[in-house]
């Protein structure tokens, strides 16, 4: 194995001429690492093209598994949800609760708004008054230069919202910004945003330039810092939620009345409102549903991740993403999270499988796609506040991890029926699991 670890012109080498250098100098058996992350590439090389171009310095693919939560019956219409994600017992869970709220009325959503926002930030060193006393004049300017790059966001009802002078003065010296805000329609929006967000940006240095009631002085120099959409968007926001009365929740293991499920449920809710350490487990554990369909749409779960947890924060301390009440007999439990997504454009039309994904869907809208997404966090959610307030996550968690153990400890067909009918009703551990296989395997006699 060599030991030459850095390389020029690594994005020159053609895919072959990546994977060799990679493995003949990171790995022990070059050969046969070679042979594996080729084996993974598309059999279809037109797909593999596709594939190799939505990032940079490709060597091979990343499987990750698609998989289907029937049963969702959100605003009246039922769904068969695609997720994509490789934690065994989401997919389960998911579907668990969407099967669970099928008979008690469904899901419900209803998007609270979709604007979407960006910043120009600029250093002048100028009078504020004077900038804020044509600020009117310079918005006509600003919506007049961007008008070929939003003319056609414009025809399908979007374009440019609003435009705000921020000054931040009082924070750093001489720091300003345009906020602007935008609907982008069934679009993600992030390059038309960015290309506006530009434009603004000459736009404004040509203004504060030349305009007359600047003086000669510093008044005419501006410092265009950046020009970037927000990922945090609090108005692009949809509500999730769930309701029954009380009584028709059911009964639960563990000899919990609906009553006392309902209230248990409700107090744990509170918990993560409190406390930002089980917070964040709690909205985790949202986002195990929410990140799944967001990959299986090719949206970008990175932005809706941070948007997110930067809400769950927005009063000063980091809280749940879902809420809870037990009044007058009625169960209620719900969710409002920012989502900003697209339907068109980007990867969702590229993307072989996330074609796929839409069109099982339906081909929603962006405002019809934010609600499913949202539902199923809150499915999500429900359904593993429901075990921990109950049997506990283990014993769930584990029985859908079995599988991996034994793929782990390299059980065949044989053993690990073996196995999985020894543990059927029992409490599931690794350790557990591996003393009981080494046992089968040296036919010690164990009943099975």
């Amino acid at each position: 194995m060599s030991s030459n670890k850095t390389i020029s012109g690594f994005s020159k080498l053609s895919k072959t001429g990546k994977i060799k250098w990679v493995v003949e100098n990171f790995f022990k058996d070059p050969e046969h690492v070679m042979h594996e992350l080729k084996s993974w590439w598309h059999h279809d090389k037109e797909q593999q093209r596709l594939l190799d171009g939505f990032s940079e310095n490709t060597i091979s693919n990343f499987p990750m598994p698609f998989g289907i939560a029937p049963n969702f019956l959100i605003n009246g219409k039922t769904y068969a949800v695609p997720m994509v994600i490789e934690e065994s017992s989401v997919v389960a869970a998911a579907s668990s609760a969407a099967k669970y709220w099928l008979d008690r009325g469904g899901f419900h959503a209803k998007v609270l708004g979709m604007k979407k926002l960006g910043q120009v930030h600029f250093s002048w060193r100028g009078k504020a008054e004077k900038l804020e006393s044509v600020f009117d004049e310079l918005k006509e300017e600003l919506r007049k230069d961007a008008a070929p790059i939003t003319a056609n966001m414009e025809k399908r009802g979007g374009g440019v919202l609003d435009i705000e002078l921020v000054n931040l003065t009082h924070l750093e010296p001489n720091l300003y910004q345009l906020k602007v805000s935008f609907d982008t329609r069934d679009s993600m929006g992030a390059n038309f945003i960015n290309s506006v967000l530009e434009e603004f940006a000459k736009t404004l240095d040509r203004f504060i330039s030349f305009h007359p009631i600047f003086d000669e002085n510093e008044e005419r120099d501006v410092n265009i810092i950046m020009s970037i959409l927000s990922n945090y968007t609090p108005e692009c926001l949809v509500r999730a939620w769930v309701e029954c009365p009380v009584a028709d929740l059911g009964t639960f293991s563990g000899g919990y009345t609906a009553q006392s499920l309902a209230e248990k449920f409700a107090k744990a809710v509170r918990i993560a409102r409190l406390d930002p350490h089980r917070a964040t487990t709690h909205n985790k554990g949202i986002f195990n549903g929410i990140d799944a369909v967001v990959l299986a749409t090719a949206n970008d779960f990175r932005a809706i991740e941070a948007c997110a947890h930067t809400y769950a924060a927005r009063d000063g301390q980091y809280r749940s993403l879902s809420q809870c009440t037990v009044e007058n007999g009625i169960f209620r439990f719900w969710l409002d999270i920012p989502l900003a997504l697209g339907t068109v454009g980007g990867l969702t039309k590229l993307h072989p499988i996330a074609k796929h994904s839409l069109e099982l869907l339906g081909h929603p809208s962006a405002e019809e796609l934010m609600e499913i997404i949202a539902c199923v966090g809150l499915a999500q959610n429900f359904a593993a506040v429901r075990s921990l307030v109950t049997t506990g996550i283990q014993q769930g968690h584990m029985k859908m991890h079995l599988a991996n153990i034994l793929n782990h400890l390299g059980a065949n067909e044989q053993e690990s029926e073996k196995v999985m009918q020894h543990f059927e009703g029992k409490v599931v551990s690794f350790t557990g699991v591996r003393e009981y296989l080494d046992a089968v395997r040296e036919g010690a006699g164990v009943k099975v």
